[in-house]
């Protein structure tokens, strides 16, 4: 039968999952079968896409493409792998939000942030120890090295201001706003919104604190803009910025932005 192996298209003898396995010299590898990971054998059926995963070892580009598309839904790999993302501040939401589309396999994404890595942004910013003193940009672009080292990033070192976001985000689908002051996140849409017209972008409001997470949402506030969080708990003296909830905000953004790409505008 004409299966899919690992990305190759060939015709097999093979009627279950556990013989393509065996077959390819991976007996403990990992089998994900239209895009789930089995754990017993399975038979298999005209057009199967079955891929194996060797444990303990990282891939070719080819071959670490082909696992991708196996563990996402069939063809959401393909079109994620053509986004081009922008995240604008790499803070509690920014640095989220890139490694989660790293990890989803959006193909560029671009990291715009002024500022260093410093003790304070370790209860909630996806940095370490190590990374102290450094750029966020650069500290951010090595982590995704380790997690997708195949994918192109690109970081801009600077402060977002109205007068240079055309020439820093021109040629990206869509901008993650990701801004901690109320006054760059007004600027920076507003300016998008003007100047960009045909780039959506995904912004954050209310976040801060403890509150239930069933509070934190998505909405469409009007054509190419959308707003996550729950629009009121702002950072301010007695509610700060703990990592549940700004995780969980992060998370409502980085989901929209992999709807956009795959053309689906409603929340």
């Amino acid at each position: 039968m004409k299966l899919t192996v690992n990305g190759q298209v060939g015709d097999f003898e093979c009627q279950t999952a556990f013989q393509i396995r065996d077959l390819v010299g991976q007996e403990n590898g990992i089998i994900i079968l239209n895009g789930y990971q089995i754990e017993e054998d399975y038979p298999l059926a005209e057009n199967d896409i079955i891929t194996i995963i060797p444990k303990g070892v990282m891939p070719k580009q080819d071959e670490l493409e082909s696992m991708m598309m196996a563990r996402h839904t069939p063809h959401v790999h393909e079109r994620l792998k053509k986004g081009k993302v922008a995240i604008a501040g790499l803070g509690g939401l920014g640095s989220n939000i890139a490694v989660m589309l790293a990890r989803s396999g959006v193909g560029q994404l671009l990291l715009v942030d002024f500022d260093l890595v410093e003790p304070s942004n370790l209860n909630r910013q996806s940095y370490y120890i190590s990374h102290l003193g450094m750029p966020k940009t650069i500290a951010l672009k090595k982590q995704i090295e380790q997690i997708n080292p195949f994918i192109l990033v690109e970081v801009k070192t600077t402060r977002v201001t109205e007068e240079n976001v055309v020439e820093l985000f021109s040629g990206y689908d869509i901008i993650c706003e990701a801004f901690d002051k109320a006054r760059e996140k007004a600027m920076l849409v507003n300016t998008v919104l003007e100047k960009l017209p045909d780039v959506k972008i995904v912004a954050a409001s209310g976040l801060a604190g403890y509150d239930s997470s069933n509070l934190i949402q998505t909405k469409k506030v009007m054509k190419n803009l959308y707003i996550c969080g729950d629009f009121i708990n702002e950072a301010k003296i007695g509610r700060g910025l703990m990592a549940p909830r700004v995780h969980i905000c992060a998370g409502h953004q980085a989901n929209m932005v992999l709807r956009l790409l795959l053309g689906i505008e409603d929340v």
